[in-house]
């Protein structure tokens, strides 16, 4: 057997002490909104740094807005991406519109910052008749064919070796281009972000590995779930780059970033960066952090909250002020406001859309199904929701005839 390098021999035994693969943490932008002292920030102009704040402020109010809809009952479900704007934008800041995006499921700003709506977002939410999906997926499942994100998939960690395996085919297409997946660090615990390493690494793929560790994976925090430093190191194992930057600096994510995609791109190797964050919301509405974590703890980490500190960056650099601030906060406000009552006013997609979408003719046997259903439906009108309307139409239609 032979090993693409040949390792020293030794004559008696040797231990390699696993500190010995700590990895620093790179960081460019202090809590207060100045650089540290010889941190040179990327290129990045005014344009570009109001846009990627933009981003970050219109998720922040389209998750506080949700959650409590939820709350009230107008949703089944919600997840917010609230403290961990930075990473998630920073990161997406650095790709081009035409590399692919595999989401976990609090990536929600990566998806704001290319452009997808208020509208598309409510759409999603409500299940209604403009859904891509269709109402299909829960809450928070977004997908985006024409911004180059995948759907969101429920189960933990699948879109970690599917990433892998785009990015092969973009290798195999020669298009310049590379995959960015997410994950957290919980997700980092499953079998499939190592099978997909080890095939990203010996297929060698343009590839980035983001990893979100915000420091629990739902209630267990981080300390409890590996022994060694983080998820960073792990990156040896398969020979490949890694990076750990503060991932609520959104300068230092954007620069890794960056940096990564030209590994990936220019030389098809693939990049793992572990951002260390933190989840300053629940792990989702069906959750109470209190229970596991200290409100102290919280509040260490509100004052490092991404969101001001890449405003107190903008204020110094005459980008921004108060009085955009508060026009800003507003008029998102209000829009999220009003679209949320235009989206849940809207119909649910029709009954028949059930079956579409799988073959390109329906066959006879589903739409027999379907037939049955609507029948089922009319026997019983008061037991369904309105997204069985037209079968009840049909009824009525029957009944004056």
């Amino acid at each position: 057997m032979t090993t693409t390098k040949k390792s020293k021999d030794v004559h008696s035994p040797v231990f390699t002490d696993g500190a010995e693969f700590s990895i620093p943490t790179f960081s460019l932008l202090k809590v207060d909104g100045t650089l540290h002292k010889g941190g040179k920030p990327p290129e990045l102009n005014e344009s570009q740094a109001l846009r990627i704040y933009r981003s970050m402020v219109s998720t922040r109010i389209l998750d506080e807005r949700m959650l409590a809809a939820q709350r009230q009952g107008r949703l089944s479900f919600y997840m917010q991406c609230t403290g961990e704007e930075a990473a998630v934008v920073g990161s997406t800041a650095a790709l081009d519109d035409s590399d692919m995006i595999m989401a976990q499921y609090r990536e929600q700003a990566s998806l704001a910052y290319r452009g997808f709506t208020i509208e598309e977002f409510m759409n999603q939410l409500f299940g209604n008749d403009l859904d891509y999906g269709k109402g299909r997926q829960m809450p928070v499942h977004y997908g985006s064919t024409k911004l180059n994100y995948m759907t969101v998939s429920s189960p933990l960690a699948t879109q970690i070796p599917q990433a892998t395996g785009y990015a092969y085919g973009q290798k195999l297409a020669g298009d310049g281009h590379c995959t960015a997946v997410y994950f957290g660090e919980g997700a980092a615990s499953e079998g499939d972000f190592h099978a997909a390493l080890n095939m990203a690494a010996v297929l060698r793929v343009p590839v980035i590995f983001l990893c979100r560790n915000n420091g629990y994976a739902i209630s267990t925090p981080a300390v409890e779930q590996f022994a060694a430093d983080g998820v960073a190191p792990r990156a040896f194992g398969y020979k490949m780059d890694v990076i750990r930057v503060d991932g609520n600096d959104i300068l230092a994510v954007l620069a890794a970033t960056r940096a990564a995609r030209k590994l990936a791109v220019d030389d098809n190797r693939p990049v793992l960066i572990e951002m260390l964050t933190y989840r300053l919301a629940a792990h989702s509405s069906s959750d109470d952090p209190s229970g596991y974590r200290s409100k102290d703890e919280e509040a260490v980490w509100h004052d490092k909250d991404p969101i001001l500190r890449m405003q107190r960056w903008l204020i110094k650099k005459k980008w921004w002020d108060e009085s955009q601030e508060k026009n800003l906060q507003e008029s998102l406000r209000k829009e999220v406001l009003e679209t949320m009552k235009r989206a849940q006013k809207r119909s649910p997609p029709p009954l028949e859309s059930l079956i579409t979408d799988v073959y390109e003719q329906v066959p006879p046997a589903l739409n027999a199904q379907m037939d049955k259903l609507k029948a089922h439906i009319r026997r019983y009108p008061n037991e369904y929701p309105k997204s069985a309307d037209q079968a009840r139409e049909g009824q009525v239609r029957e009944e004056g005839a």
